[in-house]
């Protein structure tokens, strides 16, 4: 089983994320932040990626140091769970529809983290969440995960949309990338013999 916990405690936040990649989808996050959660949990369903998550922050301040160091625990599980990249298809590739909106992935498992943004929103806030911080918790994940991560809107005028199609899209990108090719399984995806 590719499993992996992380924890991190800050003065600003605590967090503690587990993950399964070989898993169902299933998701148990609570991180103190409504709509945050509500993406965190499609991108567990939509990348088959099994998540337990828990995070308690400086509130008082705002949502961004939750936002942020989820998605930095996160990309360090991905990387721990993975483990030396044998096997994987570690490309992946998705454009989602989502009403109005249609977000498209595409990823690279690489070790070589780059992040690429082309998503804008209508509005500051859904809710009380930011907008902005939809980039940051990526901008995370690809840093600490090592993901090169390029997400381009190609459409959208709904804020809640772009987000759910941005996460969505992510999830099931990455669902693809962390899978294992039968036809290569003790291979490494590189001619370099590195990743």
């Amino acid at each position: 089983m590719r499993t992996a916990t992380i924890t991190r405690k800050t003065a600003e936040t605590a967090i503690s994320v587990t993950i399964n990649l070989d898993g169902t989808g299933l998701y148990d996050n609570k991180t103190g932040v409504g709509f945050f959660d509500h993406m965190l949990d499609q991108l567990s369903r939509h990348s088959l990626i099994d998540m337990t998550i828990r995070a308690e922050g400086d509130y008082h301040i705002d949502d961004h140091h939750t936002v942020e160091d989820t998605g930095i625990a996160l990309g360090q599980a991905l990387v721990k769970a993975i483990g030396d990249k044998k096997g994987i298809r570690r490309y992946g590739h998705f454009a989602l529809a989502m009403d109005d909106t249609q977000v498209a992935t595409a990823l690279d498992l690489s070790a070589r983290p780059y992040l690429v943004w082309n998503v804008d929103f209508p509005t500051s806030k859904i809710g009380t969440f930011d907008t902005e911080l939809v980039r940051e918790f990526f901008q995370a994940l690809s840093t600490n995960g090592g993901i090169t991560l390029h997400v381009d809107k190609v459409h959208g005028i709904n804020s809640h949309h772009i987000a759910e199609a941005a996460f969505k899209s992510v999830a099931r990108a990455l669902r693809m990338a962390v899978e294992i090719d039968p036809r290569m399984a003790q291979a490494l995806p590189s001619t370099k013999g590195a990743l």
